[in-house]
């Protein structure tokens, strides 16, 4: 029985580690559904139509109601829910607003290097390895490569900021997760409460952001699939995902997957959009993955060491 313990145990991390490339994935396609709506919906409408449509989906899949768990509990479900759904994406919209979205898309990508970061200060994590700090900066590398390969670098300080905050932010939703995944409860239920009480702390921001929607739009057969990719794909299923990542890898190593976004967006340009793949952002594509294996690899050589000395 307990030889089968470490067998168990690197399958569990081989499906935290697909969970997490399948989000990615999806989150890298979601600027071209997004770009879509924008015709006919505000960021703020899309932001909270698609999570109250995942919401709605969650609780038809596992509709059994989370118990108050307590305050001391609650209030990370709370925080998760402030930093990685109402912050994060108003502040990434908002930036959007006063500076490139090749800037937002660089800037956001530090996010890992911040988890790391607050993992070690919050929640007495591992010191930052020089693998990953090498990895760090070759990724950053390359996603410069792919965003600046055309536009140059336009520096936007209001906005720049802002992208800067809403990566810090998704550090302390990652955080935040860490400490739910121990909690013991299911994946579903606990992205659930998240999917609450972000949209309750949403709510306030709705009339000073103009949110308004045409009912007219919902009739656009197109703008419905789009809604229903955000949403169900997206929104419900990928942050279930995201989450069981995060606790079966933690926030760390699950955040590193984040340097392919931009990856995923500069291909699904060139397929879906027919948008040009210069010689520069594919070479910043090579160099973001390298980047992302150095850092990955920083992990698997730390834990090989640690198990070596036990």
């Amino acid at each position: 029985m307990t030889s089968q313990l470490p067998y168990r145990a690197k399958n569990d991390k081989a499906v935290g580690h697909l969970a997490a490339l399948f989000t990615i994935l999806v989150w890298g396609t979601t600027f071209v559904s997004t770009k879509i709506l924008l015709v006919d919906f505000s960021p703020i409408e899309i932001l909270f139509i698609r999570f109250a449509m995942g919401l709605v989906a969650l609780f038809l899949i596992a509709p059994k109601l989370l118990h108050w768990m307590g305050w001391r509990h609650e209030r990370l479900f709370l925080l998760a829910g402030l930093f990685g759904v109402t912050l994060y994406y108003l502040l990434e919209n908002i930036a959007l607003t006063g500076t490139l979205a090749t800037n937002v898309g660089v800037i956001v990508s530090v996010a890992p290097f911040f988890t790391a970061a607050l993992e070690r200060l919050v929640n007495k994590g591992k010191p930052l390895s020089l693998q990953f700090v090498i990895g760090f900066i070759v990724a950053m590398v390359g996603i410069c490569f792919i965003s600046f390969s055309e536009t140059g670098i336009r520096l936007s300080f209001s906005g720049d900021v802002l992208a800067l905050c809403a990566a810090l932010v998704w550090a302390c939703y990652s955080v935040c997760m860490t400490r739910i995944s121990a909690l013991g409860v299911s994946t579903i239920k606990a992205t659930r409460r998240v999917f609450e009480y972000g949209l309750l702390l949403m709510i306030p921001f709705l009339p000073l952001l103009g949110f308004a929607p045409d009912a007219a739009a919902f009739l656009n057969p197109i703008n419905i699939g789009n809604l229903l990719f955000l949403g169900l794909g997206a929104s419900a299923a990928c942050f279930v995902t995201w989450n069981f990542s995060v606790k079966r890898l933690g926030s760390v190593v699950t955040s590193v997957y984040i340097y392919l976004v931009p990856v995923i967006t500069a291909v699904a340009s060139w397929v879906v959009l027919g948008e040009r793949l210069v010689p520069l952002a594919l070479c910043g594509v090579v160099l973001t993955i390298v980047g992302l294996f150095i850092s990955q690899f920083s992990f698997v050589n730390r834990k090989s060491s640690v198990s070596k000395e036990g």
